[in-house]
């Protein structure tokens, strides 16, 4: 980076004899340090949403965009028709290392520290969107190595940045509730088809699109439309599920505002699938409709603490303090507290913070403000704090645990979903399965082992096809 901030200068000396500088014409002049330098992969569907954030900053230059389904990228190839165009990111790495500060990934799940790692290791800054991995490895990789290169780095949790939050934030700093022992959160989502039985038909690969670059470090399989652009979330070789979709947005107030760090212990409950009349399915590769996962935290600040989660169109106990013309979210998800004092309520991304019952907030005199504001987006946030050495309101120290404390959740769903076949029975037969994982799964988090069922170290770190490997 050092030696492209000295070529950027030079040019600018060399140019200042012949070319007069735009700001001596009238004209908004931006020198090249007030500029981030940024190549993005993953550019169509929220990757594209995150393109347009940077865009409206107005201190970004896009060198390269990729992504490799050209349909989906086409929006934002159009809004920057001079950034170079590819479908493989390594091609970025190649031909444009020493043209760029900072790297975006917007693609799914499987793939963000893949395409993230190879750049953060060059000290390229880096934005990757939420959950930061698609494993509790790859999250603790990530945080580990922004720390070790020193480079400024957002998760992208909008809500993080919001003013919701901090207001959160300051009322439990302030004991507005109390100690807090339990939280209650949930989810609308899947708001995809989820829990189905494998995909084995192959179809023709769309001439828009590089399969086998989407595929990444998952093993191969025959296309199918099934897989994309939106449902790739139900898989666990790809997604992770309604929890990790929505965890980084819904499970972000209380981790913050409670200082929960690690769980030290996790159990589940799913929806079971039925392929038959009295014959259960095993659909192993697909997330399950609905679940409920209870997870345990020892925080330093609120002591024992029970976080439940609650996704598929399951709901957590309405509080008797709730009024019937009362909601105790929004139709995406929310968050309740419960403290010795009193009982909070957020809606999803931290949003509009409230006391229960309802008439607490009539006379309530809310904490003198002491958090900042963020007051740009998200993404501008991190293009400020690139620019200016500063921090992020996710940074992947961040990010980073509370990845892995969604992750531990969907650790205890695999956990749950993980059957095998009792003696003499076989597939077809009436309660043919035993289930070693439905037990209370027990979690050393700095040693990222679970110490109580060794089979579920498995699922900690995910298998990585040939070329692939991080």
């Amino acid at each position: 980076m050092k030696r492209r901030s000295f070529l950027k200068k030079s040019a600018a000396a060399s140019a200042a004899f012949t070319i007069v500088p735009s700001f001596v014409l009238g004209g908004n002049h931006i020198p090249p340090s007030d500029t981030l330098y940024i190549a993005a992969v993953g550019v169509g569907g929220r990757g594209g949403g995150v393109v347009r954030e940077l865009t409206q900053h107005g201190k970004v230059k896009f060198v390269a965009l990729c992504d490799v389904d050209d349909k989906m990228g086409a929006g934002s190839y159009a809004l920057h028709p001079k950034a170079k165009q590819y479908r493989d990111f390594r091609k970025i790495y190649d031909n444009h290392l020493n043209d760029i500060d900072a790297i975006m990934v917007g693609t799914p799940d499987h793939t963000h520290a893949t395409i993230a790692l190879p750049f953060m290791r060059e000290k390229k800054h880096a934005y990757v969107e939420k959950p930061l991995t698609h494993n509790i490895y790859e999250a603790r990789l990530m945080a580990e190595t922004a720390a070790k290169q020193g480079i400024i780095t957002q998760m992208g949790n909008q809500g993080a940045s919001s003013d919701g939050i901090r207001l959160a934030q300051e009322w439990i700093n302030a004991g507005v509730i109390g100690k807090v022992h339990r939280v209650d959160c949930w989810t609308n989502r899947p708001v995809w088809p989820q829990g189905f039985k494998h995909i084995t038909q192959g179809q023709p690969v769309p001439d828009h699109l590089d399969w086998d670059l989407w595929l990444g470090p998952a093993a191969k399989r025959p296309y199918n439309e099934n897989y994309l652009p939106f449902k790739w979330r139900g898989f666990w070789d790809f997604g992770t599920g309604a929890m990790g979709d929505m965890g980084c947005h819904i499970m972000e107030t209380p981790f913050k505002t409670l200082n929960l760090g690690f769980p030290y212990e996790a159990e589940a409950s799913c929806t079971t699938i039925w392929s038959g009349d009295f014959v259960e399915a095993d659909y192993s590769e697909a997330c399950p409709p609905s679940s409920i996962v209870r997870l345990k935290f020892d925080s330093p600040t609120q002591g024992d603490v029970s976080l439940n989660w609650y996704d598929g169109g399951i709901m957590p106990d309405l509080p008797s303090e709730l009024k019937d013309n009362e909601s105790p979210g929004n139709n995406g998800g929310g968050s309740i507290f419960y403290g010795s004092d009193g009982i909070m309520i957020t809606d999803t991304y931290s949003g509009n913070p409230r006391l229960l019952p309802s008439e607490r907030m009539k006379d309530f005199k809310r904490p003198a403000e002491s958090i900042a504001r963020v007051k740009t987006s998200h993404a501008g946030e991190w293009v400020d704090a690139c620019l200016n050495n500063k921090l992020t309101s996710s940074p992947f120290s961040y990010g980073g645990p509370l990845t892995e404390a969604v992750l531990m959740g969907n650790l205890a769903i695999k956990a749950f979903q993980y059957k095998t076949l009792k003696s003499g029975k076989k597939v077809g037969d009436w309660d043919p399965y035993n289930y070693p994982g439905r037990r209370t799964i027990k979690w050393d988090g700095a040693n990222m082992r679970v110490t109580n069922y060794e089979e579920a170290n498995a699922w900690v770190k995910r298998a990585y096809r040939k070329g692939w490997k991080l």
